[in-house]
């Protein structure tokens, strides 16, 4: 049960700092954080999650990130269900408490609402309006690099001190690439939980979501694990 409370926290620190700041800071175009501000709360609060939690379940946050350290042989096939059970509900409890902050103010939640609730998204719901192949693309794309890094500085025990400032500064980096393209998922759980507030279109459109970040982890997870055993060979 440690395990995936911890899950679960790591994912509710992500989320509701990552969406927190998307929703409240960056909703003031002249004081706001915009894009820069968005990208090193998702990137900050990882960093604090995995120093907070890492020791204990690893410092997952995201089903991707599960599902690729297992294709790799980095964890337990018995704890994958569990993780991602965790992840979500972390991240929807993020949600709902943000929900609630927002219902504090008159016209807040119907806003955040109408605006997707920082959703993720294509076509119309792209920020910078790029369709469905383009942000698959991209998600499949980065979530792989995501994992590359994250098994790369997990491989030795040398690179344990570093890696959470490297896997944190490597998802501020992914989001600074596409928020302009779909919001930046690379975690299903992110946006499984900003999708229940956010209206039909990021219903309809959360299969991308989470289709396009596992797939890419699962190719990460497979190039490491075979060039691993190739290397052993």
């Amino acid at each position: 049960m440690q395990l995936y409370a911890a899950e679960a926290f790591g994912t509710f620190l992500l989320v509701f700092g990552g969406l927190g700041t998307a929703l409240f800071a960056a909703a003031f175009p002249q004081v706001g954080v915009g894009f820069l501000g968005v990208a090193l709360a998702f990137g900050l609060t990882l960093v604090a999650g995995i120093s907070a939690v890492g020791h204990i379940s690893g410092g997952h946050f995201n089903p991707a990130v599960t599902l690729g350290l297992w294709v790799a042989g980095r964890t337990d096939a018995k704890h994958l269900v569990g993780y991602w059970v965790s992840q979500i509900i972390g991240g929807v409890v993020a949600t709902s408490i943000l929900a609630v902050i927002l219902a504090g103010k008159p016209g807040a939640f119907a806003a955040a609402h109408k605006g997707g609730f920082a959703s993720n998204g294509f076509g119309d719901a792209s920020p910078g309006g790029f369709g469905l192949g383009s942000v698959f693309v991209a998600e499949v794309v980065l979530t792989a690099v995501f994992l590359g890094v994250i098994l790369s500085v997990t491989a030795k025990p040398e690179y344990k001190a570093l890696a959470p400032i490297a896997i944190g500064l490597t998802l501020t980096l992914i989001h600074l690439i596409s928020i302009p393209i779909s919001n930046t998922s690379v975690n299903p759980a992110r946006s499984i939980a900003a999708a229940i507030y956010g209206g039909s279109t990021p219903l309809e459109q959360l299969w991308v979501f989470i289709v396009a970040p596992l797939v890419g982890a699962a190719i990460a997870g497979l190039i490491v694990r075979y060039s691993t055993r190739t290397e052993v060979r």
